[in-house]
């Protein structure tokens, strides 16, 4: 199993509305990352950048940002493009962190 890790951006002001909505993330996306091999994923928020930094494990051979071809992603995107930084088809700008230190 890998770790994975990358950097999002809210938008100021947002962080209620978007812990809100991953309190009620959609039991189909959820469903969709399991099937995927994504599993212990965490999302941390610097208040000070608005930089949204998120961890996950993958069993499988990519991670969440590789299911932009799927409509549920791509639905959740439109849903979430309010709140971040986002590319021109609605996907978060996303930026891959390089692991640099492990300690289990």
């Amino acid at each position: 199993m890998k770790r994975t890790a990358f950097k999002m951006y809210l938008n100021e002001g947002q962080k209620s509305e978007y812990i809100k909505r991953h309190n009620e993330i959609w039991p189909e996306l959820k469903k969709l990352l399991k099937e995927a091999g994504i599993s212990d994923y965490s999302i941390f928020l610097d208040e000070e950048t608005n930089t949204l930094f998120a961890v996950q494990k993958v069993s499988g051979t990519g991670n969440s940002q590789d299911l932009g071809q799927t409509e549920i992603v791509q639905k959740w995107w439109a849903y979430m493009k309010d709140i971040m930084k986002c590319n021109p088809d609605n996907s978060p700008i996303s930026v891959p962190l390089e692991e640099v230190f492990y300690m289990e």
